[in-house]
This record gives C-alpha cells, structure tokens and sequence, in this order.
C-alpha cells in the first residue's frame, strides 16, 4: 500500500514547520571583530544600569532615543543565551545573559564603535 500526501496536508505540514523555525530562531545578531552587531551590521551595547535577569530594560525615554533597543517581536521566544524582555511601553527586546541590546545612535556605519564606555555604564556587547 502507498501512501500519498494530498496537496492540502503537504501545505499545512510545511507551514507548521516553517513556522516553528521561525519562532525558534535566535536573536538576529552576529559576532563581528569579537562584538555583537545586529542584522544591519551595527555594534550592539549593554547598559550597567540594566539588571541582568530583570526582565526589563531601565533605558526609556530620551534614553531609548540615543541607545534604540534591539527589538524583538511577541512571536520571538529565547534560545541558548538570549531572551526576550519588555519594556516600560509593552514592546519586546532582545537581550543577552539577561542584558538588554541596544545600538548607540552616534554610530553611522557598520564597524563604529563608538558608544563603548560613554559615561561609564555603555559597552559593545561580547558573544
């Protein structure tokens, strides 16, 4: 006896399938001369103010507007050393080890890094 799969059946199995890679897949950052940088290349920083394991990000406001948040979307889910927190306006964002992503808007092209060490507290984050 064969066994056939009908056109219908193949779709919706393939579509669970991609949808489970989908949310599965961690956060859209690589490593880029030994720092993280998020899908457009730019280098990505933790703030000492943040809490590791809060669950949130105290960087809002004016804040937010000079260190954007790598954001994450409500389908993302962690995996491995990333997780997702919320922030203070109920939107989602990455974070590694427990440390919130952020860029820095003074950086203008892939390879700056130039909020390391601005007032003490922002450093380029390591994998």
């Amino acid at each position: 006896m064969r066994f056939a799969l009908r056109p219908i059946s193949l779709l919706i199995v393939s579509a669970a399938l991609l949808g489970a890679c989908a949310v599965m897949a961690p956060a859209p950052t690589r490593t880029a001369d030994g720092v993280l940088v998020g899908a457009n290349g730019m280098t990505l920083y933790t703030f000492d103010k943040d809490t590791a394991g809060s669950g949130k990000s105290v960087c809002n406001g004016a804040c937010a507007t000079n260190w954007p948040p790598l954001m994450a979307t409500d389908l993302d889910k962690p995996a491995g050393d990333y997780s997702v927190v919320t922030r203070d306006d109920g939107k989602k964002q990455w974070a590694l080890k427990g440390k919130p992503l952020y860029y820095w808007v003074k950086d203008t092209k892939p390879g700056d890094r130039t909020g390391d060490g601005v007032l003490g507290a922002w450093h380029t984050a390591k994998p």
